[in-house]
């Protein structure tokens, strides 16, 4: 037991070395784009789903780059004051999966093809929400969950009565934000508080994919996922895929590692494929939908997702056959076996000297005038615009700001207990 324990850390180890330099450029350019990037229009140009909305949503999505938790509270404050649903649903999609740092990452663990394979598929899965999305989630539906929104708000169940504020606009040009230092110090504090955010997510993705290549018999995958059927094969793998997200609690970029074991102990492409993109629906998410939409419109949104995520999955793994870019061959291991001086050492000592650097900028912060109007959020560490905030909790004349209500209900359940 302890031999199969220390294979399974030093599994995840070696993962995680591999891929460090990637994580920190990764959420370094994650920070930059939402430091420098207006977003203060964002919910003046995702008022319809035609589209060119579903583009600008798309692209607005990318530069926001965030956790799952954090894109679904954004998207549900973008839908409640006035956003298109379908159009905040394809910006909660493109800030999770469309993003620089899941894409590094893949490349890293399991090949270029996989990174091609996230923004073909992601392309795809906006496609088939702006088709299915408003064709099989009623109208009625939506219009309660919005109703239901504004019923919170003004009990101050969401935002704690803070419902006029709009999304602040960003002055002067972005030439003119670049030569600003608190924009830089600015930048260095998201990339240091999306980290925090995410540090749980990568921490438990990189020891779960440890375990499954170290630990977990292949055997166990061959019953779970079926092999060598065919078109049964895909069609299954790419169904289960998000079955097995769902169940794993890992978001964000935090799954890419079990997506590299499941890789490597023979799951179709396309499975992984849908796997990967299934972090919208692992089941915390799904409680969070159902307190902010309610029950009904959850498992509508949940069937629309699956259906969306496995269709991705599966048309993928055609076009890569087709295409003749599915690998030919799956790696013996998934990392190195041990450490050695290479291209990836010394990148990681570049890219961790540079995070000190982001790391001084962020003490910083305020020394050079960044943090106006920003507040953190106690739970997950985020920045939380306070002007429109996931959710607050006043208390003695003191306001806590939180990214969203899943935070702000720990804190205070966490509350609860010390008093």
């Amino acid at each position: 037991m302890l031999v199969m324990i220390g294979d399974s850390l030093r599994e995840a180890f070696f993962m995680f070395w591999e891929t460090l330099w990637a994580l920190v450029l990764g959420f370094a350019l994650s920070g930059a784009v939402q430091a420098f990037v207006s977003r203060g229009q964002m919910q003046r140009v995702m008022g319809r789903h035609g589209p060119a909305a579903l583009t600008r949503s798309s692209l607005l999505g990318m530069a926001s780059s965030s956790c799952s938790y954090a894109a679904s509270a954004l998207a549900r404050s973008l839908f409640q004051r006035g956003a298109d649903f379908t159009a905040a649903m394809v910006f909660m999609f493109a800030s999770t999966n469309l993003v620089a740092e899941l894409g590094i990452v893949l490349w890293l663990l399991i090949g270029w093809q996989f990174t091609l394979a996230e923004f073909a598929g992601g392309a795809i899965m906006i496609v088939l929400l702006r088709l299915l999305l408003p064709r099989l989630v009623p109208r009625r539906l939506v219009a309660a969950a919005r109703e239901r929104l504004d019923r919170d708000e003004a009990g101050g169940g969401a935002h704690g009565g803070h419902g006029g504020h709009q999304l602040p606009a960003e002055a002067g040009s972005l030439a003119g934000r670049l030569r600003q230092p608190a924009r830089w110090a600015d930048a260095a504090d998201y990339t240091i508080s999306d980290l925090s955010m995410l540090r749980r997510e990568i921490v438990i993705g990189f020891v779960a994919a440890g375990f499954a290549a170290a630990a977990v018999p292949a055997s166990f995958w061959g019953a779970v996922f079926l092999r060598g059927h065919g078109a049964l094969t895909l069609i299954e793998n790419a169904l289960v895929g998000p079955f097995v997200a769902i169940i794993s609690f890992v978001c964000s970029v935090g799954n890419v590692p079990l997506a590299a074991a499941l890789w490597h102990d023979g799951i179709s492409f396309g499975g992984v494929v849908a796997f990967v993109f299934a972090d919208l629906i692992s089941l915390p998410l799904l409680l969070i939908y159902r307190k902010m939409y309610g029950g009904r419109l959850t498992l509508r949104l949940l069937g629309v997702f699956w259906l969306v995520m496995s269709a991705a999955g599966l048309l993928i793994e055609l076009i890569a056959q087709v295409a003749g870019f599915i690998p030919a061959t799956r790696p013996a291991v998934i990392a190195p076996e041990h450490l050695s001086w290479n291209y990836t050492t010394i990148l990681n000592i570049i890219f961790l000297v540079v995070l000190a650097a982001i790391y001084w900028l962020h003490r910083s912060q305020e020394r050079l005038g960044g943090g106006v109007q920003v507040a953190r959020d106690p739970v997950c560490g985020m920045q939380v615009d306070m002007a429109n905030p996931g959710a607050v909790r006043q208390e003695d004349g003191h306001t806590t700001y939180f990214c969203s209500g899943h935070c702000r209900d720990r804190f205070t359940g966490q509350a609860a207990m010390r008093s």
